[in-house]
């Protein structure tokens, strides 16, 4: 991965926590306990690594003329039974505890953050597999199934630490599985899928640093309860055999001279005790810290339950997909999109049609609500949980994309199909660079080595307009303003030199003037690249200043869809007509704007007939009697309406 270092401070930009490691350090040096913790344990690693160097005797040398002394000058904790330094063992000791404790973590980490991260992915029979084995883990009684490895691997320590690791990994799955769900539906996540960046690489490079702090929390948890069992089977007289010490085996020495010398069992288990205890405190302050580091971050709503009824019934026209057009590069026909819940299917896009050319700029116009956004992802192959592609058929550049092996749809992401979003902010990871993130999809595309994709992220920089590209380059997001952020996004979007760029309402968190430099900005990345822009909008204005052609969507269906100039001059459906009269910048100075009454219905309660109807000045009862088809009216053009005659007149 390329690195830029951030050598300058940061511009003016959104409030947020940065995304690095240092915040969270900080706030952990800030805790005081949680710093005495983190150099308490710091200094216990290094005291037992560097035992032979620091340890005042050797762990085996007997002097029974100093036997269960007390601690002095030459004996600083004084002796055991035998006359051993007991500072010498336990530095020593401490090497077995701290290696069998640091196996056991590890493999529970491993094995937990591993299983978590593909289930909280995946989902399905997978997450459900997996959920089944962790319960099976979580019902096994650790202490029986130790016992049962040390009997068969001659009470080996380290064979036992790793089953345990095993058995303590179902508590680290738990937490990063209910980690990964959260994370896996944010934008940016998304946004790395447009980019065509593979499943391994989204997990490991942007799901995997989100999960980081519940991780940290549990691997100290875990050290804590496998120093305990650790030491508690040494104790035992399980592991590691006398003389050579372990903390749980001096332990079982001090119980066994405490009538004689009840100071021997102060530093053995005081040792234990207070590494327990600081490992305890520092996931702790570890979680507190995490917590107030992203404290600034918007929590990503989930989506509400849909109304669930039976779709209405659809004309047999529209059901009939009609041959895609091999002149076009986007080909969609037919397209319907259902969320799929506890009860019946409910329809959210409704038998969608349209052809984009290539070269051409084609608006999706509509209000909230209407699918616009469903029908570009049901385009990208990445529609939401619980919503799926019931029929049609989408064709772009000769290739069916409906029915696409999941791993052939990410190839073509990126490379063939772009995406940028409304919330760039949101869609670029936070816990990277700017230039990091270019790099990543640019040597995933086009193969560069470190260099040349460095040279790659400054060029598409510069291309989008950015005065500066290497200092940009070494920004976070939340760094940038909302222009220099889609700015941004719209560079990582061209890494891979796309035939066909999804634009989903890329101007509306941006202020005027920002909104028309963007706009600018595509229309000549069009024209230089040779580039197809779908633009999802509402903006009139937008798509005025930027598309050929459009097509308007009212609950789900294809209401209207012409040349750009024929719709503004004599709109054919009353919804058309009505969002042309609403739009201010289309208005006449001092008069005033004319409002659609009411708003657009959710799926599965739309009316049986005509779906504006609710809402429409020229309703009459043959409108809500039956759906009403989509009717051609020559050339490319095309209305739902059966009243297109009386909208013309009434507006000449």
């Amino acid at each position: 991965m390329t690195t830029f270092t951030a050598d300058t401070e940061p511009t003016t930009g959104p409030a947020s926590t940065s995304a690095g490691a240092r915040p969270v350090l900080r706030a952990l040096i800030r805790r005081p306990l949680t710093a005495i913790s983190l150099a308490f344990l710091l200094l216990v690693i290094i005291a037992v690594i560097a035992a032979p160097l620091i340890a005042p005797d050797q762990p085996l040398t007997t002097n029974f003329d100093n036997v269960l002394q007390g601690p002095s000058l030459h004996h600083l904790l004084g002796t055991d039974e035998l006359g051993r330094d007991i500072l010498t063992r336990l530095l020593y000791g401490g090497r077995v505890t701290l290696v069998v404790t640091a196996e056991a973590c590890a493999v529970a980490i491993f094995c937990g953050t591993t299983a978590g991260l593909v289930a909280g992915i995946r989902a399905g029979w997978t997450d459900a597999v997996i959920g089944r084995t962790a319960d099976v883990l979580m019902a096994m009684p650790a202490i029986i199934i130790l016992l049962v490895v040390l009997a068969v691997f001659h009470e080996n320590l380290y064979a036992a630490m790793l089953a345990f690791g095993l058995i303590l990994s179902a508590g680290p799955y738990r937490v990063v599985r209910a980690a990964t769900i959260t994370v896996r539906h944010e934008l940016y996540i998304d946004a790395a899928r447009v980019a065509g960046l593979p499943g391994r690489s989204i997990m490991l490079r942007h799901l995997l640093p989100r999960v980081t702090g519940p991780v940290i929390i549990q691997a100290a948890l875990v050290s804590a309860v496998a120093l305990v069992t650790g030491t508690g089977l040494a104790f035992l007289g399980l592991g590691t055999q006398p003389p050579n010490p372990s903390w749980g085996s001096m332990v079982a020495e001090a119980a066994s001279a405490i009538d004689q010398q009840q100071w021997f069992l102060v530093p053995t288990g005081g040792i234990i005790a207070l590494t327990v205890l600081a490992l305890g405190l520092i996931g702790d302050g570890v979680r507190d810290a995490i917590a107030d580091s992203w404290a600034a971050d918007g929590a990503q709503q989930p989506a509400g339950p849909v109304r669930r009824r039976a779709r209405a019934a659809l004309s047999a026209q529209d059901r009939q997909p009609e041959q895609p057009d091999p002149a076009a590069l986007l080909s969609v026909r037919s397209v319907t999109v259902d969320v799929v819940g506890k009860g019946s299917p409910v329809t959210v896009v409704d038998s969608v049609s349209f052809d984009i050319k290539p070269g051409e700029a084609f608006g999706l116009v509509g209000e909230s609500g209407c699918g616009k956004t469903m029908t570009a992802r049901a385009l990208m192959g990445l529609l939401p949980a619980g919503a799926r592609v019931a029929g049609g058929r989408i064709v772009f550049d000769g290739t069916e994309l409906t029915g696409l092996a999941p791993a052939e749809m990410a190839r073509m992401r990126g490379k063939r199909i772009a995406m940028i979003s409304q919330e760039p902010l949101v869609s670029l990871d936070p816990t990277w660079r700017v230039g990091n993130l270019i790099a990543e999809s640019a040597r995933r595309h086009e193969e560069l080595g470190r260099r040349q994709a460095r040279a790659r992220v400054l060029e598409l920089l510069e291309l989008v307009g950015i005065a500066n590209p290497a200092r940009t380059a070494r920004l976070y997001p939340h760094e940038l303003s909302g222009g220099m952020a889609q700015r941004a996004a719209l560079a990582r979007a061209l890494t891979g030199r796309p035939q066909l760029l999804i634009a989903d309402e890329p101007t509306t968190a941006l202020d005027a003037t920002v909104q028309a430099e963007v706009l600018d900005l595509l229309r000549q990345i069009q024209k230089t690249e040779q580039m197809s822009i779908l633009l999802v909008t509402h903006d009139w204005g937008v798509v005025a200043d930027l598309c050929t052609r459009a097509m308007v969507m009212y609950a789900g269906q294809v209401v209207e869809q012409a040349e750009i100039g024929a719709v503004f001059a004599t709109p054919l459906h009353p919804y058309t007509a009505g969002l042309l009269d609403a739009n201010p910048v289309l208005a006449e100075p001092r008069t005033r704007l004319n409002a659609i009454p009411g708003s657009v219905p959710l799926p599965g309660t739309w009316p049986t007939g005509c779906r504006f109807s609710p809402r429409c000045s020229y309703v009459t009862d043959e409108c809500r009697g039956q759906p009403v088809a989509l009717a051609q009216f020559g050339g490319d053009r095309s209305a739902r309406c059966l009243h297109s005659d009386e909208v013309v007149v009434s507006r000449s």
